[in-house]
């Protein structure tokens, strides 16, 4: 299994000067490599991989109009006219139907103003040195901050500047996880905006809210920025100190998601949750909450540590009604409004907490569709 390990890089201001040069050559060899395609399918012509690689970076290293090209490494152009071409394979994948998934638009160009700039660098193009750094060809050695060893060589790294000016190295490498032993508990997960997720063995996990917490920070730096005159070198320290603001809340976000998709993994063997539309929820009034919640990135997380420690992941239908089932006798109770907290069941008159019922019954449909896949007659309650 191919996994990224991500570190925090602190260039010099040299180093710096030359990633950005780095950054800039890599985008015009990507767009001319997009550029090359287009004019090759305007006129009807059929044109290599091959020959768009020599057209834009060989041949265009001898023109007055790019002959700049060759102050960088050369692995680096390569890499963005392959990164062009994998955009372009994408695409027709997706339209064929070969790539699962979302569908994938049509690459487009990229722009000096993207806040998010990187290049990739194969085997040929880095090294890590024995004292801890990591060599770029003709950038130098950058100081890296090791939270981690890498559990095997790498085969490429992507330097990354993001919209706060923090660089990040992200490695490629090559694992074997062992799973972890089997247990016999499994568990069903309501996920939810006042609580952000009830288990069906009774815990509850607190929503954290990070954005509702860091609001009044962020928008204040929003206001900042909005009074500086545009093209003002105040206006691009105010960006700046606005973007800084927002990482910190999706950097938040993001360990909090992964400590707690870890710790259910490691303790259940199956995890069934509802395959909610995070999509269509994020256009109704509730959508800044739900942005706020990462539902989408929590279930990604939690598949793929699943995957990757040998455990069972399943997505309950959207439309599976576990809010309206009682989880005691099955009696379906009819819709109710989200101020419907408890509710009492009028087929057995259990008293149920809407939550946790709807993550009892999460867990009931999930096994019972598991092991309706295992060819056994098992059917889900109406």
């Amino acid at each position: 299994m191919q996994l990224r390990y991500r570190y925090r890089v602190y260039p010099t201001p040299g180093q710096q000067d030359m990633l950005v040069r780095s950054f800039g050559c890599a985008r015009v060899v990507f767009n001319d490599a997009l550029r090359a395609r287009q004019d090759a399918y305007a006129a009807g012509a059929k044109i290599s991989d091959t020959a768009v690689q020599k057209q834009v970076v060989t041949d265009a290293k001898k023109t007055p109009q790019r002959e700049w090209l060759a102050e960088v490494a050369s692995v680096v152009l390569v890499q963005a006219c392959q990164d062009a071409r994998r955009a372009y394979r994408n695409w027709f994948d997706s339209l064929s139907g070969k790539r699962k998934g979302r569908r994938v638009g049509a690459p487009r160009f990229r722009s000096r103003k993207d806040t998010r700039q990187s290049i990739r660098l194969t085997r040929n193009g880095f090294g890590i040195r024995d004292n801890g750094k990591l060599y770029i060809a003709k950038v130098g050695e950058l100081k890296v901050a090791w939270s981690r060893e890498l559990p095997s060589e790498p085969s490429s790294v992507t330097v990354v500047k993001d919209s706060a000016g923090r660089y990040f190295a992200s490695f490629v490498v090559e694992t074997t996880d062992v799973p972890l032993p089997e247990c016999d508990a499994e568990v069903g997960i309501d996920l939810g905006l006042t609580t952000f997720a009830v288990l069906s063995d009774g815990k509850v996990i607190e929503s954290p809210r990070f954005f509702r917490q860091a609001e009044r920070r962020l928008r204040k730096a929003q206001q900042n920025l909005s009074r500086k005159a545009k093209g003002s070198r105040n206006r691009a320290k105010a960006r700046t100190r606005a973007a800084k603001a927002h990482a910190r809340v999706a950097d938040a976000r993001k360990d909090w998601a992964h400590k707690q998709s870890t710790a259910i993994v490691r303790e259940n063997q199956a995890v069934y949750v509802e395959d909610l539309c995070v999509v269509g929820l994020a256009r109704t009034r509730l959508a800044k909450s739900v942005h706020d919640a990462g539902w989408g990135m929590f279930t990604r997380l939690l598949e793929e540590k699943a995957a990757r420690y040998g455990r069972v992941f399943q997505r309950v239908d959207r439309w599976f009604p576990s809010s309206r089932l009682c989880s005691v006798c099955g009696v379906s109770d009819g819709p109710k409004p989200l101020s419907v907290r408890v509710w009492t069941c009028q087929g057995c008159g259990v008293v149920h907490d809407r939550d946790l019922n709807a993550a009892r019954n999460i867990l009931a449909a999930g096994r019972a569709e598991r092991r309706n896949a295992c060819g056994e007659t098992v059917s889900l309650s109406a």
